[in-house]
């Protein structure tokens, strides 16, 4: 049965409701959910912070006694598995309700726990209402069950002329204020960001969220690769405001002269002389990270793209020129033929106070 305007009115709401997890529910999934009998809207609720209820449990303390015969919207499977909480189909089959509709398919739990488990009970399951919304919402989940790697978002900003920072290196600022504060909740969103050591040494930056006051979000993991440890113990992002994780050279003789409260592990190095970025992604994933938002010099940014594993590019253009001798933007092989270019796809693109903000992904 095709779905009713009713049914895309309430699940767009669930997405709305959904979304504003965006900065708080790491490492778990973004999810909305509201129960409604007919056009009535009898309960709401979202997921806030991993390890408390989800949505589907605040949804039904709002509705109370009315959810009994209703339907209930959720933007993702209900869990039909045992976690830190009870499982949700459990909690909707105990409240009565009837019908259940989800946008998207939890493609972690097996077999379809929970679709399985909320059937065997009777209630009438259908999926597939805008799920691709539902999965856009939460790239990082799904990437991370489905490829067994965070979705990587690389955020990049540049002059007109393509260039990200002076011919001596300084590049503070070259967008504004909005566009910099724009960049702040791309971090917020994120559960890890990515840096560098060169970039590190460079700038000396914190990496950290800064978003104005009282405005929640749970403290993105701070990873750095340093393959020979030559970040020194007194620059911002080793002072310990954040979780911190450090990786290098695997080979590197233990102890590792790191600073108490920084978390470090070795990884392998590849042909290039460079930590190895599958086993980066791979070891990233193990540890919960959905999203990772890179900020990142020309060789690392490069280095991800041309392998393939940049899922975004986050690209803020400055109307400003900084000169021949500017630095570039990625550092990518040599092309001998225009067949071989890169293509890109815009797919998202706005102002940000004075500065463009584009959204990219491999044309491919």
């Amino acid at each position: 049965m095709p779905f009713s305007a009713i049914d895309h009115a309430h699940m767009a709401r669930a997405l709305a409701l959904a979304e504003r997890g965006l900065y708080t529910t790491q490492p778990n999934p973004r999810v909305g959910c509201v129960i409604a009998s007919g056009d009535t809207v009898v309960g709401e609720g979202w997921h806030r912070r991993a390890g408390g209820p989800h949505a589907e449990v605040f949804a039904l303390r709002d509705a109370g006694e009315r959810a009994l015969g209703a339907t209930a919207y959720v933007t993702l499977e209900p869990c039909g598995l045992h976690g830190r909480t009870p499982p949700c189909a459990d909690a909707l089959i105990a409240a009565g309700i009837a019908r259940v509709v989800i946008a998207a398919e939890d493609t972690s739990q097996a077999e379809g726990a929970g679709l399985a488990r909320l059937r065997a009970a009777g209630i009438v399951v259908e999926t597939g209402l805008m799920r691709e919304p539902a999965r856009a919402l939460n790239p990082g989940f799904f990437s991370r069950i489905e490829r067994g790697r965070p979705y990587v978002r690389v955020k990049l900003a540049m002059s007109l002329d393509g260039r990200t920072a002076l011919a001596n290196g300084a590049s503070q600022w070259i967008t504004g204020e909005a566009a910099r504060a724009d960049g702040q909740r791309w971090r917020a969103r994120s559960s890890a960001i990515l840096a560098g050591s060169g970039t590190v040494l460079a700038d000396n930056p914190r990496l950290t969220v800064r978003l104005p006051a009282g405005e929640d979000f749970t403290p993105p993991l701070r990873v750095l690769l340093d393959r020979d440890l030559r970040i020194p113990a007194r620059f911002h992002v080793m002072d310990g405001s954040a979780p911190t994780l450090l990786l290098h050279d695997r080979v590197i003789p233990a102890p590792v002269p790191v600073p108490e409260g920084i978390e470090h592990a070795g990884v392998a190095v590849d042909h290039n002389g460079r930590l190895a970025l599958d086993e980066i992604l791979a070891l990233l994933a193990a540890r919960g990270v959905n999203e990772l938002h890179v900020e990142a010099g020309p060789r690392l940014g490069g280095a991800l793209f041309a392998a393939g594993l940049v899922d975004e590019l986050l690209l803020y253009i400055a109307p400003t020129f900084l000169g021949d001798q500017g630095r570039p933007l990625m550092a990518l092989p040599t092309l001998d033929a225009m067949a071989d270019r890169w293509q890109l796809q815009v797919f998202d693109q706005r102002m940000v106070g004075p500065d463009w903000r584009l959204r990219l992904r491999s044309a491919a």
